[in-house]
């Protein structure tokens, strides 16, 4: 089995629009893509859960596919007539395939440094002496591939001793608690305003073997300070909450990236 792949470039207005439209004329999926990604004219556009994105890309590329047997044509005439103007598209042809696997074929163990790798579930860990974090790509953020991340856990790995009670705020997939945990803290807590992270956290933790609790805000009320706190989550956001979570530092070692 084979789909068609139509590509359009379109500005940020039109991008949800169009969309809608060809969802409408039986599209089996939709992305929004910036046109310039992985160039210098890449615009960065980041979203938070409860952060509204006002405006996508303004050169915002459409990918669609459609079933093989769909008259694209005749769909994209309807979608010019709806939308009320003429643009180009591009045609290609994508064949089935074993998603799953061309997906983990994309991943691979990540060496943070000689103590640590953070592993996919499919893989072996390269070195038997290292730590590996086992951990899939998932709705959570977090895999160790980002800049930020990979710069926290390398500092975990090299710094947090089996007396240290560390905080991790704003945890996403919770992939920082568990590299402190497995590191050899003592206590450790995260915390995420995203249910969804709560839930990928706690299967991570699960899944490597380690006692973590984690809470929504809402839900955070410790009783004790802590040696470590990180805090791997947007500059706004944590201009936010600094002088907060300092308040929960027993001593100086306050450790934040912010993600760029």
């Amino acid at each position: 089995m084979s789909f068609q792949q139509v590509m359009v470039n379109v500005d940020s207005v039109e991008a949800d629009l169009l969309s809608d439209i060809l969802f409408d004329l039986n599209a089996l999926s939709v992305s929004i893509e910036d046109q310039h990604e992985g160039t210098d004219l890449e615009q960065p556009i980041f979203n938070e859960p409860g952060m509204i994105v006002e405006n996508l890309w303004d050169y915002s590329k459409i990918s669609v596919l459609f079933a093989n047997d769909i008259d694209i044509l005749e769909v994209m005439a309807v979608a010019k007539a709806q939308l009320g103007r003429d643009f180009d598209y591009s045609i290609s042809i994508i064949d089935d395939q074993d998603w799953v696997r061309l997906t983990q074929s994309q991943f691979e163990p990540i060496k943070i440094n000689h103590k640590l790798y953070i592993v996919p579930s499919w893989h072996d860990i390269p070195d038997s002496n290292a730590i590996g974090i086992v951990l899939d790509p998932g709705l959570a953020f977090g895999t160790g591939s980002h800049p930020t991340t990979f710069m926290c856990l390398s500092w975990i790995a090299n710094n947090v001793d089996n007396h240290d009670y560390v905080l991790d705020y704003g945890c996403g997939s919770g992939i920082l608690s568990i590299a402190a945990s497995k590191m050899g803290a003592m206590h450790v807590v995260g915390v995420d305003l995203d249910n969804q992270a709560i839930e990928a956290s706690l299967y991570n933790a699960h899944n490597n073997q380690v006692d973590i609790s984690f809470y929504l805000p809402n839900d955070f009320k410790p009783t004790i300070k802590f040696d470590i706190v990180v805090a791997n989550i947007l500059s706004n956001p944590l201009r936010m909450l600094a002088s907060m979570l300092s308040t929960h530092v027993k001593m100086s070692r306050f450790w934040c990236m912010h993600k760029i």
